[in-house]
C-alpha cells in the first residue's frame, strides 16, 4: 500500500472511502502524553468521520471514530498493518519537508 500524500480533507475522506473492510494499524494522540495503538478494520466512511472497528480484550469489539482533519494534522496516524508504514503523510510534515 503506497503512501499517499494528502492536502485536503476530501481527498482522506475519498481514499478511505477505497480502504473500507481493510486492516490498519492506528496510532492516536489522546493528549497529555497519552497514545492509544490499536489495529482494526475501517468500517465506514461518513461526511465528517471514519469510523475503525477495533477487536479488543476478550474478543471484544468496539468502534472508533476519528475525524479526517485529525488525520490531516496527524493527531490521528494510519499505517499499513503489514509494512508498518504511513498510509497517509500528515500536512505538518508536509510543511517540513519545504
Amino acid at each position: 500500500m503506497a503512501e499517499a500524500e494528502v492536502n485536503k480533507v476530501e481527498e482522506i475522506q475519498e481514499l478511505l472511502g477505497g480502504m473500507v473492510d481493510q486492516r490498519v494499524k492506528v496510532k492516536a494522540n489522546m493528549g497529555r502524553t497519552r497514545v492509544i495503538e490499536r489495529m482494526g478494520v475501517v468500517k465506514s466512511v461518513h461526511p465528517a468521520v471514519f469510523v475503525v472497528e477495533v477487536t479488543e480484550r476478550r474478543g471484544r469489539t468496539s468502534r472508533q471514530s476519528y475525524q479526517y482533519v485529525d488525520v490531516l494534522t496527524g493527531t490521528v496516524e494510519l499505517f499499513d498493518p503489514e509494512t508498518g508504514e504511513h498510509i497517509f503523510t500528515p500536512a505538518v510534515d508536509q510543511a517540513d519537508e519545504n
